[in-house]
């Protein structure tokens, strides 16, 4: 029986999609939580022009503005952002991309190719995918056992 290929992130995106939503580093954070309610997800890349310059996540806003009793109307992304931003190559598998979200305790991982975001995984996307390999693998291992 042949070993299973491990997803890569690019597999991850083509299965996800990959629209990215963005603010830029003068929004304020209110801008920015609205942005992540509209769209349902818990992060924004921050971009400068098409320069990737920070990341802004619920949680952010839960440490850096609501416990700090700042407003979210008067405070700009650019003081709350994480930067530089922790980032993936396409290329590169679903445990490398585990791996590093565990080691730099992240859970949302922009996806880049030629200087350019093509997408962001969450740990989310990368634990379902591990999930669905195993299935598959267990499967097979059934069907090569019964057979």
């Amino acid at each position: 029986m042949e070993p299973y290929p491990m997803k890569t992130l690019r597999q991850i995106l083509d299965e996800k999609g990959t629209e990215v939503f963005s603010v830029p580093p003068d929004a304020t954070v209110l801008d920015a939580i609205q942005a992540m309610a509209d769209h349902d997800i818990g992060a924004l890349v921050v971009l400068d022009g098409e320069m990737l310059v920070g990341i802004i996540t619920e949680r952010h806003y839960a440490r850096r503005v609501f416990l700090k009793g700042k407003s979210s109307p008067k405070t700009k992304v650019r003081d709350i952002m994480t930067t530089p931003v922790v980032c993936a190559d396409p290329g590169q598998s679903t445990d490398q991309g585990l791996a590093l979200m565990t080691e730099k305790k992240i859970r949302h991982l922009p996806v880049i190719r030629e200087n350019r975001v093509i997408g962001i995984v969450s740990i989310g996307d990368l634990v379902k995918s591990k999930i669905s390999d195993q299935r598959f693998v267990i499967d097979q291992l059934e069907r090569y056992i019964s057979g």
